[in-house]
């Protein structure tokens, strides 16, 4: 080689090595920035995610659970819309859409929410994860009703409660137009379990909130009942509280006519009491036991949950009824008073699967206070009863012995005086004492018998006298012989009648000093008005004593005006009492 030629440079070759090798650093620089972005999103969407878990899980109250989990789900992987569909309680149907990203007019012009038909459909019968970037390219794919914004991609994914499908959750629309990726199908995936859990507590707080709130209105009836002069008045507020907490649309009472009746006999159940929010009242209609939802529950003493009332109670009321809870009134495992009955109009959702037990719950311990509470009064009653036929019994062999006894005394001095003045004195006392015997034994008649309507014909007697003979001086007697307790309603305003008429023309018309009212009963109700007048003047219209012969005769009775030996007037108004067997 010549002195002059060049020798090798090896500086060249170093600087290629250096450019290498700075390319392949500059190279794992940007795979290590990429690296740690990926981390660093992986961190952020973490966070995200467990922001987003916590926000489900922040409240309790079910509906507001749901819409958190549907702005969760689309804030954690940038979606524009987003919705959960609840499904129905048969699971092949949506009950309820949760929706978010559509405006309130633009949902208006849609019309209906879906119903889980579709794709959707799809997610209810195969339940897993579904992602697509072009949404209408899918087979089950049904398009969109008018005015419904556009949706090309789409992400959807169970919501299991217990290893049982709640529902299904939709996104569409990622932000940038960009397909949801696999990370964001985890990322949802793991919300939805968290939501599952979130559900889940949501629905046991509800349940314990809607078991609570029937516990207070059992012991609202306890109360009440309490209070309750009968215990029949408390039904209206258990139908109350019922139609409340069931959220029912309506709700009655139906029991059979006769409650002693024995329940193989019952064939007609009559609606006793009806509640409804739009003030429809179904009372006094009658159902058959054969053949009615409420005549199933009363025979089968077990509760009944329907999609529609047989022998529907709301025919001729322009109403349809829908779903229904009947609850037997069970006093005991083989006794039924009622059945309670709540119902919602046609279309209604059906009633939830919690609230048959507790409805029936509620309805057992109302129906045992309710039997205690009659219970109660009868015992009342009893040793009332008691009481009375002890007080008779004094009386009788006590009282009246010893009035007797005087009035012998008496009578025994009469006829030893010689003054006309002090015979006439002492048998005035004589009769005075049988007057006081024969009130003693007509208190004694109404001890044994029905106090209440015996002292109510008494007082209505002892009124129209009062009332009618005033300040006019005429001297009034007022007997009671009998049990005044077994004349009915319409015979007790017929011998009103009676003595309002008569004393009214001993009062007016006769000129008499003294009137004796005598009220008996026996096989008959006679009402005896005698006066010591002079009798009622020709010139006087006799209507009013027309009127009282015409109730007579309507009672399968008679009247008579008669004319004493000794002068006066006699008025005898009879009618028979009522045969008690038919």
């Amino acid at each position: 080689m010549a002195d002059g030629d060049d020798l090798p440079d090896g500086s060249g070759t170093t600087r290629l090595r250096e450019t290498l090798a700075q390319l392949q650093l500059r190279e794992l620089l940007r795979g290590v920035q990429d690296r740690i972005d990926e981390v660093i999103n992986a961190r952020d969407r973490m966070d995200g995610l467990l922001e987003a878990m916590l926000a489900v899980a922040s409240g309790l109250e079910l509906d507001a659970t749901l819409r958190r989990i549907v702005h969760a789900a689309i804030d954690l992987v940038d979606a524009r819309y987003g919705a959960l569909g609840v499904l129905n309680p048969d699971g092949n149907g949506l009950a309820e859409f949760i929706y978010e990203g559509i405006g309130e007019q633009t949902r208006g012009l849609i019309g209906d929410l879906p119903s889980g038909h579709g794709l959707l459909g799809l997610l209810i019968e195969q339940p897993k994860p579904v992602r697509l970037d072009v949404l209408s390219n899918h087979p089950s794919s049904a398009g969109f009703p008018e005015h419904h914004p556009p949706m090309r991609t789409f992400l959807g994914v169970p919501v299991r409660v217990r290893d049982k499908v709640f529902g299904d959750l939709y996104l569409t629309e990622k932000v940038g137009g960009q397909g949801f990726t696999e990370d964001d199908e985890v990322v949802v995936q793991a919300l939805a379990a968290a939501a599952g859990i979130a559900i889940e507590n949501a629905r046991l707080y509800e349940q314990s909130q809607l078991r609570r709130r029937w516990q207070e209105a059992t012991s609202e009836v306890r109360v009440a009942l309490i209070a309750a002069e009968d215990p029949a008045q408390v039904l209206d507020l258990v139908a109350d509280r019922a139609l409340e907490l069931a959220g029912a649309d309506h709700a009655f009472i139906a029991q059979p006519e006769d409650p002693e009746q024995p329940e193989d006999e019952v064939t007609h159940l009559v609606i006793t009491v009806s509640k409804g929010r739009d003030g429809h009242d179904f009372s006094g209609r009658v159902l058959p036991v054969d053949g009615s939802t409420s005549g199933a529950a009363y025979r089968r003493r077990t509760p009944l949950q329907v999609a529609e009332l047989e022998s529907d109670p709301a025919a001729g009321h322009d109403l349809e009824l829908g779903p229904a809870l009947a609850l037997p009134l069970r006093v005991a495992a083989d006794a039924v008073s009622g059945v309670l009955v709540t119902v919602r109009e046609s279309g209604a959702s059906p009633f939830g699967p919690d609230q048959l037990p507790l409805a029936a719950a509620f309805t057992d311990q109302a129906a045992l206070a309710l039997q205690l509470a009659d219970d109660q009064r009868r015992l009342r009653e009893l040793q009332v009863l008691g009481d009375r036929d002890r007080i008779a019994r004094d009386l009788h062999d006590h009282v009246i012995q010893r009035l007797f006894s005087i009035g012998l005394s008496v009578q025994s001095t009469q006829q030893r005086a010689r003054s006309p003045e002090v015979q006439r004195r002492l048998a005035d006392t004589v009769s005075d004492l049988q007057n006081v015997v024969s009130d003693i034994r007509s208190t004694i008649f109404d001890l044994h018998g029905s106090a209440q309507s015996s002292s109510q014909l008494r007082q209505r007697l002892n009124e129209a006298v009062t009332e009618l003979v005033g300040d006019s001086g005429l001297h009034s007697t007022i007997r009671i012989a009998g049990p005044l307790g077994v004349v009915s309603g319409e015979l007790a305003d017929s011998a009103e009648a009676v003595v309002r008429e008569a004393v009214s023309n001993a009062v007016r018309h006769s000129g008499a000093t003294t009137v004796t009212i005598t009220a008996s009963v026996a096989d008959d109700l006679v009402i005896d008005v005698t006066d010591d007048g002079a009798g009622i003047p020709g010139t006087v219209a006799r209507s009013g004593l027309h009127n009282l012969e015409q109730r007579a005769v309507q009672a399968g009775g008679e009247l008579r005006v008669e004319r004493p030996t000794a002068g006066g007037t006699r008025v005898v108004w009879s009618a028979p009492l009522p045969d008690p067997g038919r």
